[in-house]
């Protein structure tokens, strides 16, 4: 058996570990003014995907409203289950019945964050983008908080 110098076997785990943080190297920190510029600019979520079990317009309740559009990233969509991959992001469009865009209201895994509820980062933006509330509203936590089983997932369910 050939022994591998240990400097080399060193720098493929650095090598490794780093790509790893590349991958997060452009996702916002648990911030709303961030995370509104990454997903209105650097990763635009009108270019995301639906969830494969609600696609596109779909009837909403309080307090997201009558109709609702939600679009989920790629790290969001390609977890096989829950919990779902950190830098997983979930937004929802609320419209009222008139179809007229009331609020824009986003789920953010990050690490660390809040590990008692799933380590989700909530926001809730005007469709200016002005945020109120963020962080750990706790009116979102109970709500999705019946979900935890489902990673707090209310609109998909992971098979």
């Amino acid at each position: 058996m050939k022994k591998v110098p240990i400097t080399i076997g060193v720098f493929v785990v650095t090598a490794c570990l780093l790509s790893g943080s590349v991958a997060f190297a452009d996702m916002p920190g648990a911030n709303p003014e961030e995370l509104w510029n990454y997903i209105t600019k650097v990763s635009p979520y009108k270019e995301w995907s639906f969830w494969p079990d609600h696609q596109g317009m779909q009837p909403g309740r309080a307090p997201h409203g009558p109709l609702h559009k939600v679009y989920v990233n790629d790290r969001a969509l390609k977890s096989p289950g829950p919990p779902v991959q950190y830098g997983a992001i979930e937004v929802k469009e609320n419209y009222s019945k008139e179809k007229e865009l009331k609020a824009i209201t986003v789920m953010y895994k990050v690490n660390g964050y809040n590990p008692v509820d799933g380590d989700w980062f909530w926001v809730n933006y005007t469709p200016e983008g002005e945020a109120e509330p963020f962080g750990k509203p706790s009116g979102c936590i109970l709500c999705h908080g019946t979900r935890v089983d489902n990673d707090f997932i209310i609109v998909h369910e992971f098979k």
